[in-house]
């Protein structure tokens, strides 16, 4: 079985785990509220924390494809998302709110509204770290902290009940 089987019968298995999607691109451009990832890669990263610690691909077509699937879809529930953009110089960081996505070829666009950060018109390399609030559980959101502790409660209701 090649490490690839190995990593998707683990994401199969896995009944919820905590993720987070991470896009890369060779640059990026940003005017009136459109941020465009150019060179994007063709897969989107996906990993998860413990205790599954699951790691995968998933093509960034089906990404955008998937967008809007789910009783708590990204459409429904935009996710926060934060853009580390890289220089020579320096690294900055954009704490942003993505909505409206697209793919052209190898530019991925999406509508954003900025939280933190000064958003430049261009950059270069980047990696933009998406947060996954209305998706599997995420460790870091409220949205996420509140789902999971329903489902705990749940969880407890069920075993209680088998005794």
């Amino acid at each position: 079985m090649s490490n690839e089987d190995v990593a998707m019968e683990e994401l199969a298995s896995a009944a919820e785990i905590e993720a987070l999607f991470v896009q890369s691109a060779a640059g990026i451009a940003y005017e009136n509220g459109r941020l465009t990832l150019y060179g994007v890669a063709p897969t989107t990263l996906m990993f998860s924390d413990r205790p599954q610690r699951v790691t995968g691909h998933v093509p960034t077509e089906e990404f955008l494809d998937s967008w809007g699937d789910g009783e708590d879809s990204f459409a429904d529930d935009p996710p926060n998302a934060v853009l580390s953009i890289f220089s020579e110089d320096e690294v900055n960081d954009v704490v942003v709110v993505l909505q409206d996505p697209t793919l052209d070829g190898d530019s991925f666009g999406y509508h954003v509204e900025i939280l933190d950060g000064e958003m430049p018109a261009s950059g270069g390399a980047s990696s933009l770290f998406i947060d996954v609030v209305g998706r599997p559980l995420t460790p870091v959101s409220v949205c996420g902290v509140r789902r999971r502790a329903r489902r705990r409660g749940r969880r407890r209701e069920r075993r209680r009940m088998m005794y």
